[in-house]
């Protein structure tokens, strides 16, 4: 084995996939890596497998072997489905142990394309910028539009904007809303999605791994309100240009096909964001303003005769799964 494939030999970056049943686009990602990893000596790359059960196991490191990356990818596979947190903890926690961790570490969604110099222009700030403790890649569109991908916290101001959707509300509450305008230039933001996320070791070592309590969804979020908490920054890098294909990893989010009713997860995980960092009274608040924005919303559209693009079922599971019914208690933080 090559000093690339040693976890104890020192290495620039290490980049972190896990796979749930989307063998193909893993593969696909791993083949866009290679001219990354030609930028960055001795970057390495580890793959999970989150219990797929689909043949994920065989098929990733049987792509990896015949296309020659085993001098720098590895495949992992896991006992069960852990969620997002979970399998990418997975891999963190023992480069973390190693006698020389990497300096950075790359949250990389299975379901991206990365772009020439995507990892090394992310690499590059992070070096020039000792402060950034995070930071976020342009995510966009197979044809380059660029999605929406660096945030401010969600809060009560930005729950409420969301479920009354009306433009004098949004206009009032431009400075709170949770998306911002897409940058071109590099800008600090709250958080950066975690498709393609990178994250100094020293922000692990300081506030530990992402909260595995989250199965998907908001996770990144509060790894980066953490970090905030910590006095890390998180920075968004246009430069770093990857496409992402919105919702095939988790097949919630897919924005080509007509929207699906959210799994119980989301809403779990929406309600331990809030609970978790600003209390009980402060979520039945922001649960009371969305869901009555929302409702209001409705009966608007209906009037007005505007598509229906939301979930099927929305409001109802939204209220069924608000504190209201569910309750304040939630689980202790898993980020060991």
């Amino acid at each position: 084995m090559s000093n690339s494939s040693d976890p104890n030999h020192p290495y620039p970056l290490l980049v972190v996939i896990v796979n749930y049943r989307t063998s193909s686009l893993t593969i696909d990602c791993l083949r866009s890596l290679v001219s990354e990893v030609q930028s960055l000596p001795g970057m390495r790359v580890l793959v999970a497998d989150n219990a797929s059960g689909d043949g994920s196991a065989e098929q990733i490191p049987a792509a990896i072997a015949s296309e020659g990356w085993s001098e720098w990818a590895s495949f992992v596979p896991l006992d069960r489905n852990g969620g997002f947190a979970f399998g990418n903890n997975a891999l963190i926690r023992p480069a973390l142990q190693s006698t020389n961790p990497p300096p950075y570490f790359l949250l990389l969604n299975p379901d991206t394309i990365v772009r020439p110099g995507a990892l090394k222009a992310l690499v590059d700030f992070m070096d020039t910028h000792p402060d950034a403790g995070i930071a976020g890649s342009r995510l966009e569109e197979p044809d380059g539009t660029p999605q929406e991908s660096a945030f401010r916290f969600h809060t009560l101001a930005s729950e409420f904007d969301f479920g009354w959707r009306l433009g004098p509300v949004s206009k009032l509450l431009k400075n709170w809303t949770a998306a911002t305008p897409i940058s071109q230039e590099i800008c600090q933001t709250d958080w950066v999605a975690g498709a393609s996320m990178i994250v100094r070791r020293e922000v692990f070592e300081k506030i530990g791994l992402m909260d595995e309590a989250y199965f998907m969804y908001c996770e990144e979020m509060d790894f980066c309100l953490q970090a905030n908490k910590a006095g890390w920054s998180c920075w968004y890098v246009p430069e770093s240009r990857v496409v992402h294909l919105v919702g095939q990893s988790s097949g919630v989010t897919d924005t080509t096909k007509p929207a699906k009713r959210l799994p119980t997860y989301w809403f779990d995980s929406r309600r331990r964001y809030f609970i978790k960092n600003y209390g009980l009274v402060y979520t039945a608040l922001t649960d009371v303003s969305w869901a009555s924005g929302f409702a209001a919303w409705r009966v608007r559209r209906v009037l007005q005769g505007k598509p229906d693009g939301d979930p099927p079922k929305f409001l109802r599971d939204f209220v069924l799964n608000s504190v209201f019914f569910k309750g304040g208690k939630i689980e202790k933080s898993k980020n060991f």
